[in-house]
């Protein structure tokens, strides 16, 4: 369908997952390259101003230091209906289960935290549960950079209780919040941060605490993600600029580590090298 919409000049605003393996994004892809139209997957979060914000704090090498681990999850309880019968749990419609639809913003979260870098290594955790046609429900897995010498780790359902967390440690400092996806509140956002934290004399307690760092917004991120793309797509049909690939290529790290999840699942939780 993504093809078929590009192929007639449309520009792609996509639901996640936006594929099902890297092979479907990337013929996708390419007709949105041969026919000059914008893509941009719906992840929402990446447009509300706390994202800019908690960058431009972890880009802090002073405070922040080096991103030594990560941690994310996003989960949700199905009522019996959703269960039996939401598109997302159908091996024919999106297979991919809450790995593609709760575990891509985990993927993302943890990917844009490492500036998109691909992880060295993906290992799925023995933690997977399917439906009775093998959809997965809810699953984990651990990624590693070798380089950075960096972990993160998520976890992503749809049998357990709401949770939308992101949890980055630092060298120096490390931040945390629990609604990355959607926020508390619509016109503003906040995030834990701590920097220079120690145990004080005997132990009894420590020097700092968390700081709350709260971030308006006069727009909803989703406005403002339909904002973004409406400029980008105004650009290329009034300027003739070239679309915006970093969207894309976002997208398509995304679906790499994912593709790598899925692998190591059904290869009985084996080591998949990037």
């Amino acid at each position: 369908m993504g093809v078929m919409a590009a192929q007639k000049g449309k520009h792609l605003l996509l639901e996640k997952p936006t594929a099902l393996d890297v092979n479907m994004f990337d013929e996708m892809f390419e007709a949105c390259e041969c026919n000059g139209v914008q893509f941009m997957d719906a992840s929402m979060w990446y447009h509300h101003p706390r994202t800019a914000k908690m960058k431009e704090v972890m880009s802090n090498s002073e405070l922040f230091g080096r991103v030594k681990s990560i941690h994310s999850s996003s989960s949700y309880c199905g009522t019996s209906q959703f269960l039996e019968n939401d598109i997302r749990v159908k091996p024919d419609l999106d297979s991919l289960g809450a790995l593609g639809d709760a575990g891509w913003y985990c993927i993302g979260a943890i990917l844009w935290t490492m500036n998109q870098k691909l992880p060295t290594t993906v290992t799925a955790l023995p933690t997977t549960q399917r439906n009775s046609s093998g959809v997965i429900l809810s699953c984990s897995a651990s990624l590693y950079w070798d380089e950075e010498q960096t972990i993160a780790t998520f976890y992503c359902s749809f049998i357990s209780h709401e949770t939308m967390d992101l949890a980055v440690s630092g060298s120096n400092g490390s931040l945390h919040f629990e609604d990355f996806i959607i926020p508390y509140e619509e016109n503003s956002a906040a995030f834990s941060f701590t920097s220079g934290a120690k145990f004080v004399d005997l132990h009894i307690g420590w020097n700092v605490k968390p700081k709350e760092v709260e971030v308006p917004t006069q727009l909803p991120q989703e406005a403002m993600m339909i904002q973004e793309f409406s400029r980008l797509v105004k650009g290329i049909r009034d300027v003739g600029v070239q679309p915006d690939t970093t969207w894309a290529q976002t997208s398509r790290t995304t679906q790499q580590v994912l593709d790598a999840v899925k692998i190591s699942i059904d290869n009985g939780y084996k080591v998949v090298e990037m």
